[in-house]
């Protein structure tokens, strides 16, 4: 019998964006003189004991001393909680919902503020393991409950022992007390997420560095919002781009790099390529991109090997008229293409702009426009009982550039299949 395999999920830095306690000072000692001194030193408490440097029981008892917060103030912190959720995580709510009753929170932080937060996320309230404040009768925080496991030094991994579980248990977390499951021998992976901070010490120590949550996913093959993680797409940037544009791909969660020149060594890893105004590539270096999939270039993109690029599967996107006020014109454009499959104002693939739809997975096929191909593709599906939702098809004078979203779990082999259907240029899982 397979063991059962149990996530056990952090919450400050991990599921949401933030240190709570740290966003909770902001909002207690708002009008407090000396705000910005307390919360600095909150911060530093903070990061103390998330890099092992602190007894986390010191660390917490120290902090809520400073506070000086009410209920009141918890109801204010909850609802920016709930706007400050990892985009990772917020973007894979449906694992949650299929997965609840192997989905642990177990956090440092405090039930009052958490439950909220993960429950709209299918997490059970049975599940969350945290910490419980104590107030006064009027609603003021002065203190918690000391005989809570989650409030020691090593709290984590002594709460694991109480519960005892069986199965495979990983854990996902920023700090060192989610390494300390992994030196107690209680967990079988430690994943340092780093969506959010990467803390050096913490990350050295990890069995796998993931960037979102979708990373982790994709590496235990577990069902995911996309069936790629961002960071995995390498995104390069050449010679005179505004920091603007390369900002904006980054905040997408791309993998960017900025070089003077195409450099031979990202020639067969590179997905996407941003040029300025009057810079070429070379044809040969082109025809080596396999993994090529848009190109974005900030001005009229006649100087590059168009045919080259079409029969490739490569789109192109350019802004002749190259206007200074919309900077983000093309990155706009590439990220559409790279998230949704939308084509819409390239210069060499037909023009087709797609909705996203929730629930489904989108593949792309792009072909050599001859005919009989859409009848090959849907033979396949049939064949492997696949019921489509949606399908869309663009061709022009060169190319057919078809989309298809199906609602179903899907064989593997179905994508072997499209993959050998003859003129295939290129296919891929969109999400």
């Amino acid at each position: 019998m397979t063991p059962k395999n149990i996530y056990i999920i952090d919450f400050d830095s991990t599921f949401t964006q933030v240190e709570a306690l740290d966003e909770l000072a902001r909002i207690s000692l708002k009008k407090h003189p000396d705000r910005e001194l307390i919360y600095k030193k909150i911060e530093d408490y903070t990061n103390l004991a998330m890099e092992g440097k602190l007894s986390f029981g010191e660390s917490l008892a120290q902090r809520v001393k400073l506070l000086e917060a009410t209920e009141d103030h918890l109801k204010q912190l909850i609802k920016r909680l709930k706007k400050k959720v990892s985009s990772s995580f917020a973007r894979n709510a449906e694992f949650f919902k299929q997965h609840a009753d192997e989905i642990l929170i177990v956090s440092g932080g405090f039930k009052e503020f958490i439950t909220p937060v993960v429950s709209q996320y299918h997490i059970k309230k049975e599940n969350i393991y945290a910490n419980t404040f104590v107030t006064t009768g009027d609603g003021k925080i002065i203190d918690y409950d000391h005989a809570n496991p989650l409030s020691e030094e090593g709290g984590k991994v002594k709460l694991m022992q109480q519960l005892n579980l069986e199965g495979d248990l990983y854990g996902i977390g920023d700090g060192y007390s989610d390494f300390q499951l992994r030196e107690s021998g209680l967990i079988k992976k430690f994943y340092a997420f780093t969506e959010n901070i990467a803390r050096e010490s913490i990350v050295e120590k990890a069995d796998h560095v993931t960037p979102s949550f979708d990373e982790f996913l994709y590496v235990n093959n577990l069902p995911r919002a996309i069936s790629y993680p961002k960071h995995r797409i390498l995104c390069l940037v050449i010679g005179d781009v505004p920091a603007e544009s390369i900002a904006l791909l980054k905040k997408d969660g791309y993998s960017v790099r900025h070089k003077t020149t195409f450099e031979d060594k990202y020639v067969a890893d590179v997905h996407m390529l941003l040029l300025p105004e009057g810079e070429t590539i070379d044809k040969e270096k082109l025809k080596m991109a396999s993994k090529l999939k848009t190109i974005g270039y900030l001005g009229n993109a006649k100087k590059l090997d168009l045919e080259t690029c079409t029969r490739m599967g490569i789109v192109v996107f350019d802004d002749v008229k190259r206007n200074p006020r919309n900077l983000n014109f093309i990155p706009k454009r590439m990220m559409d293409f790279m998230n949704t499959g939308t084509t819409y104002m390239s210069m060499n693939f037909p023009n087709l702009q797609l909705p996203r739809i929730e629930k489904s997975h989108r593949l792309i096929h792009i072909h050599h426009n001859v005919p009989g191909i859409m009848a090959q593709i849907n033979t396949i599906f049939a064949k492997h009982d696949i019921n489509i939702v949606g399908q869309f098809l663009m061709t022009n004078a060169t190319i057919g550039y078809a989309i298809t979203d199906i609602n179903a779990a899907y064989d593997k082999d179905v994508f072997k299949s499209l993959k050998k259907i003859e003129q295939t240029i290129k296919f891929r899982v969109l999400y």
